[in-house]
């Protein structure tokens, strides 16, 4: 069966002007030709251009593709090899220079300017989850507060981060203790642990008032991303996120809406 210059185009997805440079090229000359002139192409020619479009899509030039297809048993495999470990090299450089443009996202939405090997040392099981980082810095970026927050965050040191990852653990020890023993999420337990972790945040970050405490404590509720921040999923109880965001609101209330001194 013969087919049209424009059905071939059709079938393999690509343009006319495609198949005519194919042609010129001696790449895949069609088998006959219509009274008028018009190129037609056989079954043999749809199965030549399949290997043609495949060894493009490998990234072969014309040029190479004629001398494979000249000699397909004696040179296929000899180029498939040699465009196998050209493209694990293409591969291994894509995947560093994607680490390193990971590395710099994670700097601009986290603030934390500590190598791979550094976080894991200082941070064990809280990580940074990137994308709700990115959520976070897009939502607030704008916010004078969390300016100062990645500015300060920046500026610490491993020594620095040691001692909050530290304070960060005594602290959920408690905010845990205090929910496994049923306390009152707006009691006066609870309450104490709430403050405790505001003041974390004004020691070591940013001032916090109360009502900013309040959307940061929504937001642990709503995202596990957010709350996996402070406390990391193999210590998480059921409830646990909600417990704390009463608990944090009722601390507002008990302090009242006096501003925080910065």
């Amino acid at each position: 069966m013969a087919y049209s210059v424009g059905q071939v185009s059709g079938f393999a997805g690509i343009t006319v002007r495609t198949l005519h440079h194919y042609d010129k090229a001696g790449l895949l000359p069609p088998s006959a030709r219509s009274p008028a002139g018009y190129r037609l192409y056989s079954d043999a020619d749809l199965a030549r251009l399949q290997q043609i479009l495949f060894y493009r899509e490998l990234g072969f030039s014309l040029d190479e593709i004629v001398t494979i297809l000249q000699d397909p048993q004696a040179n296929a495999l000899d180029q498939l090899r040699a465009r196998h470990r050209l493209l694990t090299e293409q591969m291994a450089k894509l995947q560093r220079l994607l680490d390193v443009a990971e590395r710099a996202m994670e700097v601009q939405r986290t603030g934390v300017e500590l190598t791979p090997r550094e976080r894991f040392e200082v941070f064990g099981e809280v990580t940074f989850d990137l994308s709700y980082a990115t959520d976070a810095h897009l939502k607030w970026q704008h916010s004078e507060g969390h300016q100062r927050s990645m500015a300060r965050a920046a500026a610490h040191t491993k020594k620095d981060w040691a001692r909050i990852m530290a304070e960060a653990a005594a602290w959920r020890h408690r905010l845990t203790a205090v929910f496994d023993a049923d306390e009152p999420a707006d009691g006066e337990a609870a309450m104490e642990v709430a403050e405790e972790h505001r003041q974390h945040i004004m020691r070591w970050f940013a001032p916090c008032p109360t009502d900013m405490h309040g959307r940061i404590a929504d937001d642990f509720a709503a995202d596990p991303r957010a709350f996996a921040l402070v406390v990391p999923p193999s210590e998480q109880r059921p409830g646990l996120a909600g417990f704390l965001r009463t608990a944090v609101h009722a601390n507002a209330v008990r302090r009242g809406p006096a501003p925080e001194q910065p």
